[in-house]
């Protein structure tokens, strides 16, 4: 694992999201993470059952807020390669466009419910 220390600009992967974000505080088995970017938008569903629509809670799963911080496992920590930092906003709308695409390749009955739940989380995000 790369030696990371206070401030850096690392990536890190929440639950199914992947976020960049500076590293604020070390607390043993995890880092605290202020998150400043979007890079993978969360999947919707279940992800305990994925694919899977019936029996299940299909949950909505939003992303982590511009600078709202999160406990994440140091496994799940890296050091951010890029040259820049996106802009949040910028970033999560590339990001919900990257799963909306990947969801419309196959027309399952999943991905159709998970995109309407992105479509109602793009209207949250941005109908403020």
């Amino acid at each position: 694992m790369a030696d990371l220390s206070i401030g850096s600009i690392v990536k890190a992967h929440y639950k199914s999201g992947i976020y960049i974000g500076e590293l604020v505080e070390d607390r043993n088995r995890f880092y605290l993470v202020k998150i400043l970017a979007v890079e993978k938008h969360p999947m919707q569903g279940d992800l305990h059952n994925p694919g899977k629509t019936e029996g299940v809670f299909f949950h909505q799963r939003k992303a982590l807020s511009y600078m709202e911080k999160a406990n994440i496992q140091k496994e799940a920590v890296h050091p951010y390669e890029g040259s820049s930092i996106p802009d949040y906003k910028e970033s999560l709308i590339e990001s919900i466009e990257q799963l909306k695409a990947k969801l419309t390749r196959r027309e399952t009955k999943f991905n159709q419910q998970a995109y309407k739940q992105l479509e109602d989380l793009e209207h949250q995000y941005f109908q403020k």
